[in-house]
C-alpha cells in the first residue's frame, strides 16, 4: 500500500513539474474552496444556499480580482459573504504562490528550489531573489497601504457620512482591499455613484487602484532609486510612461465625451465633472469601480473604456490585461521598424528578440480570446455588439466594469465569463505554458525564407 501511494504522489508531482502549472493549480484550488463556502447558507443574507453557479461566479470574480458579479453583492450576501469575497480578493491579489510560500517559511523556515520557482513566475520577478524577503515585501506592503485607504474610507464614512464606527471601519475595509487588489466590489448596487461628489472617496478609490496596479517590482524599484531615474529598469520605465499616458489621454477623451451627457457627468457640477472624469479613466486600468452610470455612456465612450481595459494595468501587480507593458513594448517594435532599425531600443537598453516575440504573443492571443468570447456570447444573447464587446473585455481583462447585462447573460453566458476571468487572470501565455507537458528545443535550423508582409 505504501509504494502505491509513493507512486501516485510522484506521478502527480511529475505532472506538475513547472511552476505556471503549479499557479494554474493554486488559482483553481482558491476558486473552488470560495465557491464552496459561499454555498453555505450562512453566506448568504436569507441564510439560504445560492445556486451553484452564483457562487462560482463570485468565487471566481473574486479571486480573479475582477468584480463582475450576478447578484448583488451587498444585498444577496450576509456578513460571513462579504468576509469570504474580502479574503478572496486579498488571495488573489496577493497570489496564490506568494501566499503558499509565506505559508512554507512561517512553517518551516526554508523554501525549496521549486517553490522559488513557482513564486518568480506569479510575481513574474526578473531575478532569483530570496523568495522570503521578497513575500514579506509584498505583503507587508500590500497591508500598508490597504491600512491607509481603509484609515481614510473609515474616518469619512463615520464622520461625514454619520456611520457608527463599526460600520464605518467595516465598509472602510472592504473598500480598501477591494480598491489596492484591483477588485472592485462594492457594497452598493450603484458602486460608487452616490460618491461622486465626494474626492475622499473616490479619489482614495483611485489612487489605491494605481498604486496596486503598477507592479510590485516597479513599486520596490522607485522604492531604491526613485532620485536616479537613469538607472531605471525598461520595466519601471515602460510602466511609469505609459500609465501616464494612459491616465492623461483616458481622462481627457472621456471627460470631453461625456462633459454634455446629462445621464453621466452633465448632470454634475463642472469641478465634480474633472473628478468623474479622472476616475472614469483610473478605472479600466481593472478597479472596476464607477462613479457615473456605466450604462448611460455613450458608444464612444464604451469604446475608449474597452481600450483602456484590455491594456490594463502594469505587470506582476493587480491590474489586469495585457498590460501596459506588452503595449508600450510593441509601440517600440513599431516605431523602430518605421524607422528601419534592425534592434529595438528602450532609452539606453536593447529589448531582447524572446521579449518582443513574448509581448506579440500575448497581444494576439488575447485579441483572439475576446473574438472568439464575443462571437460566442453573440449567439447566446440579444445585446447589442458594442454591449456585449465591453463585457468580455471587462470580463478577459478582470476589470468589473459592466453595461448592466451581467446578470441578464443566460447561463452559458455567465459559464463563459468565468472562463474569461480565469484565463485573464492567469493569463494567456501562462495558462498556455503549464498546460504543455514539455518544452522542446529544435536541435537544427532551416533555410530562411523573406516572404511578403502587407
Amino acid at each position: 500500500m505504501g509504494s502505491v501511494r509513493a507512486r501516485i504522489t510522484r506521478t502527480f508531482l511529475s505532472r506538475f513539474q513547472h511552476p505556471a502549472q503549479v499557479v494554474v493549480s493554486g488559482f483553481l484550488l482558491v476558486i473552488t474552496i470560495g465557491t464552496l463556502l459561499l454555498l453555505l447558507p450562512a453566506s448568504t443574507d436569507t441564510g439560504e444556499s445560492p445556486r451553484f453557479l452564483d457562487a462560482l461566479f463570485t468565487s471566481t470574480s473574486a479571486v480573479c480580482v475582477t468584480g463582475l458579479v450576478a447578484v448583488d453583492t451587498g444585498t444577496h450576501w450576509s456578513t460571513f459573504g462579504h468576509v469570504v469575497i474580502a479574503g478572496l480578493m486579498q488571495v488573489g491579489g496577493l497570489g496564490i504562490m506568494t501566499m503558499a510560500t509565506l505559508f512554507a517559511v512561517v512553517i518551516s523556515g526554508r523554501v525549496g528550489l521549486r517553490a522559488r520557482l513557482a513564486v518568480q513566475a506569479e510575481t513574474k520577478s526578473l531575478r532569483m531573489v530570496d523568495v522570503r524577503r521578497l513575500v514579506r515585501n509584498v505583503v507587508l506592503f500590500s497591508l500598508f497601504c490597504e491600512a491607509i485607504a481603509a484609515t481614510v474610507l473609515t474616518v469619512r464614512f463615520a464622520t461625514e457620512y454619520g456611520q457608527p464606527l463599526g460600520r464605518a471601519l467595516y465598509w472602510g475595509v472592504f473598500h480598501a482591499i477591494s480598491s489596492f487588489n484591483n477588485a472592485g466590489f462594492a457594497l452598493w448596487s450603484d458602486s460608487l455613484t452616490r460618491f461622486a461628489g465626494d474626492p475622499w472617496i473616490c479619489m482614495t478609490a483611485a489612487i489605491a487602484v494605481v498604486v496596486g496596479g503598477l507592479g510590485f517590482p516597479v513599486v520596490f524599484e522607485l522604492a531604491r532609486g526613485w532620485r536616479r531615474p537613469s538607472a531605471w529598469s525598461i520595466l519601471t520605465r515602460v510602466t511609469l510612461g505609459m500609465t501616464a499616458t494612459l491616465l492623461t489621454l483616458g481622462t481627457v477623451v472621456l471627460t470631453l465625451s461625456e462633459w454634455s451627457n446629462e445621464r453621466t457627468l452633465g448632470a454634475l457640477p463642472p469641478g465634480t465633472r474633472l473628478q468623474a472624469g479622472f476616475f472614469a479613466a483610473v478605472m479600466p486600468r481593472s478597479g472596476g469601480f464607477n462613479s457615473v452610470d456605466i450604462g448611460q455612456m455613450r458608444p464612444e465612450s464604451w469604446l475608449v473604456t474597452d481600450v483602456l481595459m484590455f491594456i490594463g494595468g502594469g505587470s506582476a501587480g493587480t491590474a489586469g490585461g495585457i498590460k501596459v507593458t506588452t503595449f508600450g513594448l510593441l509601440a517600440f517594435v513599431i516605431w523602430a521598424e518605421l524607422r528601419g532599425e534592425t534592434r529595438v531600443n528602450v532609452g539606453h537598453r536593447r529589448l531582447p528578440e524572446g521579449t518582443q516575440r513574448q509581448a506579440v504573443a500575448i497581444a494576439l492571443m488575447a485579441v483572439g480570446f475576446v473574438v472568439t468570447a464575443t462571437f460566442t456570447l453573440m449567439q447566446m444573447t440579444e445585446h447589442t455588439l458594442d454591449q456585449v464587446v465591453f463585457e468580455v473585455v471587462s470580463a478577459f481583462a478582470t476589470v468589473g466594469l459592466s453595461t448592466g447585462i451581467t446578470a441578464e447573460l443566460p447561463t452559458a453566458g455567465h459559464a463563459l465569463i468565468v472562463a474569461l476571468m480565469f484565463i485573464g487572470r492567469i493569463g494567456p501565455l501562462t495558462l498556455g505554458t503549464a498546460l504543455a507537458i514539455r518544452e522542446r528545443t529544435r536541435r537544427y535550423e532551416l533555410p530562411e525564407e523573406r516572404p511578403i508582409v502587407g
